[in-house]
């Protein structure tokens, strides 16, 4: 097996929820509460779940664009939250991050030439003429023409703006690309070639992604292993044809059920949860789940289940597996 190049362990992200004149804390947010994955290199690792399970915060956190409260991250066998921001800083050209929204990503002041180019003057990489070379030859990677260089955000649809993203993304030629749903905001039709896109570029540059979404079917076409995120906690990690196969916690059931089939007369049993997601502030005791779960049982309201391995590489937190 190739070497690791991202593990986290343990990871928790908590935000204080504060109170009164004095800002006094009173409760915390338990966004990202335990979570454990590795990465390999050129490996795409998808994260799924509903909204408000805390997907985003765990990429945000593993780049340290927030703090952690607990865990650890390492890339490429170091600790990134133990690090020196100018030791940090070093690293950060291997590491990037495509962000959900493409209309509020790009300074609208900014022509996208530099936009994309930026980085590479920032830290050094590159003369102004340089980058002006690698920029040209990173739009004609994405899928955008070279005259695009010199035109502002505002006269890009949403697709060609989110292939802005990626080639900003991709011009520091980065090891780990944190997609953090990437597609949600697009047509159908530009979604299946920003997802091709993104194919094209892991075969060519070897890439690893971690690839955050709560499409299913997106997820199903681009990723290799799957982790299920509910509530600040994975409840289930396979790779992906065992888990689209042989599902095992409910909630992942639940979620499956709901991915479309294209064949008009095969119809899918539809599992519908009942009741919304719980406040993270004051997640249900024992398995978070059971306050939605067709199939829970006394144990599961007052214990904890573990993660541990089902099967061969398939993880699940669940009594009744």
């Amino acid at each position: 097996m190739s070497e690791v190049l991202l593990e986290v362990n343990h990871l928790k992200k908590y935000f204080p929820v504060t109170q009164g004149l004095f800002g006094r804390t009173t409760s915390q947010v338990k966004a990202v509460d335990d979570i454990s994955l590795t990465l390999q290199p050129g490996e795409t690792f998808g994260l799924v779940g509903e909204s408000g399970s805390g997907k985003s915060t765990v990429g945000r956190t593993i780049l340290r664009l927030t703090d952690k409260t607990a865990g650890e991250v390492k890339f490429k066998g170091v600790d990134l939250h133990a690090l020196s921001p100018a030791e940090l800083r070093k690293l950060r050209p291997q590491m990037q991050l495509i962000f959900q929204d493409p209309y509020s990503a790009l300074n609208p002041r900014i022509r996208v030439g530099d936009a994309i180019g930026e980085a590479l003057l920032d830290h050094g990489l590159a003369t102004k003429a340089e980058a002006r070379e690698l920029v040209l030859e990173t739009l004609t990677a994405c899928g955008l023409s070279a005259y695009h260089i010199d035109r502002f955000p505002h006269e890009f649809s949403g697709g060609q703006r989110q292939r802005i993203g990626i080639a900003r993304a991709l011009i520091l030629n980065p090891d780990l690309i944190i997609a953090d749903e990437p597609v949600s905001a697009l047509d159908v039709s530009i979604q299946a070639q920003i997802i091709n896109l993104f194919s094209k570029l892991q075969h060519s540059k070897g890439l690893a992604y971690l690839f955050i979404s709560h499409d299913l079917s997106v997820v199903e076409h681009l990723c290799d292993r799957i982790g299920v995120m509910y509530l600040g906690s994975m409840v289930e990690t396979a790779s992906r044809d065992e888990l689209f196969r042989h599902p095992l916690h409910p909630y992942t059931k639940a979620l499956l059920s709901a991915v479309p089939v294209p064949i008009p007369k095969l119809k899918r049993e539809r599992i519908v949860l009942k009741g919304d997601i719980p406040s993270p502030t004051n997640p249900p005791s024992g398995c978070k789940f059971h306050t939605r779960c067709p199939l829970a049982v006394e144990r599961c309201k007052a214990e904890i289940p573990l993660f541990r391995e089902a099967g061969a590489g398939h993880f699940v937190a669940c009594h009744l597996v």
